[in-house]
């Protein structure tokens, strides 16, 4: 299928709060996918600094993985996004598209924008599944915000991921809440580490849902918010260009790191802290120290990585109370993103804690 013969492209957005298990699931979907199809992977990441790519395998020639970072598609990417969407499926033209926006999206903008007249003909929008981490439900501080409650709301399918980990009764009082939702669910199912049925994608529901919190997050039309990066060598702030942001190309991540001297990228969001490094791909990090440090800093609402250490290349991957580590193919650089809850001024003081994780 391709953008040029006006044939439409099968799609599902992916949600889902952060930490939930968004791309594990997806990554375990590409696995399950049909021999020789062409999937593309457009990901929506809060912070600005991308690792998801690393978490998804895009060693096959028949996957293709984007990311944009540093915000959220529906509202303050939502200039970028969409450039960026109609590049990426120009060059990929895949026969499946999915959709992973940032997990304090709110996925109705995301809709919006993706039956408008610039996409209405090119996108066949299936079904979106939601993930939900039973302990988010149980955490009010969440479950009540519209973001939380509209993704749930919008999802044909919801998914409660992470059973195995949680109490039964946790777990049950999760999926009568979301019974309660209407119009009800067309399925609600249960998994653990992120396994769903292919054939949910492409399951036929007629019913028509629309969110309860439409104006939850601004307007897509409304100026967006000036991206910045933070050098650690000083502290100037360089801005992306007006021309960087209308054609929605700009990668702060291109701007070289060096030996020791890593760069720090912020995202400046009313709500979450978010600050991310990424480091020269010389510098070797002490494993233990590295995973000591990670593994145990808080509070954090998410933390993921990808470092080359003395013996291999691992990553992090941390959600709330749950750390999980795993040799990587990657080998471009080391990078961290780290998400708060609350806004901190103490980013300076954890990066020479990461330097000195280095190994001399």
């Amino acid at each position: 299928m391709t953008w040029e013969t006006g044939e439409s492209i099968p799609t599902n957005l992916i949600v889902g709060f952060l930490g939930s298990g968004k791309t594990t699931a997806i990554s375990k979907l590409i696995d399950k996918r049909p021999a020789g199809e062409k999937w593309s992977i457009l990901i929506n990441e809060f912070g600005m600094v991308s690792i998801d790519h690393a978490l998804v395998d895009a060693e096959l020639p028949e996957i293709a993985v984007e990311e944009l970072g540093g915000g959220c598609a529906c509202c303050t990417l939502a200039y970028a996004f969409q450039p960026l969407l109609a590049q990426f499926i120009r060059r990929t033209q895949p026969d499946r598209l999915i959709l992973e926006p940032s997990g304090v999206s709110h996925p109705a903008n995301v809709v919006d924008i993706l039956r408008s007249p610039k996409f209405a003909k090119s996108i066949d929008l299936r079904n979106i599944i939601c993930l939900i981490d039973p302990k988010d439900f149980e955490d009010p501080r969440w479950r009540e915000t519209a973001v939380f409650q509209d993704q749930v709301q919008l999802a044909d399918v919801v998914v409660l991921n992470w059973t195995d980990r949680r109490d039964r009764d946790l777990v049950d009082r999760c999926r009568a809440w979301v019974e309660a939702f209407r119009p009800p669910k067309q399925r609600i199912v249960e998994t653990r580490f992120g396994e769903i049925e292919l054939a949910l994608l492409d399951m036929k529901f007629e019913t028509e849902r629309f969110p309860m919190f439409a104006d939850a997050h601004p307007s897509t039309k409304s100026k967006p918010a000036e991206l910045q990066v933070l050098d650690l060598v000083g502290e100037d702030v360089q801005q992306v260009t007006e021309e960087e942001e209308r054609s929605g190309e700009s990668n702060l991540a291109e701007r070289k790191a060096s030996p020791r001297q890593p760069l720090r990228f912020q995202n400046d969001d009313p709500t979450y802290d978010a600050c991310g490094w990424i480091f020269d791909v010389e510098d070797i990090f002490d494993r233990d120290m590295l995973l000591d440090l990670l593994g145990y800093v808080h509070p954090i609402v998410r933390l993921k990585g990808v470092f080359r250490c003395q013996d291999d290349w691992w990553l992090i991957n941390r959600a709330k109370d749950g750390t999980t580590y795993a040799t990587s193919a990657y080998r471009r650089d080391s990078r961290l993103e780290i998400i708060l809850e609350h806004k901190t001024s103490g980013w300076k003081e954890f990066e020479n804690k990461l330097l000195d994780c280095l190994a001399e």
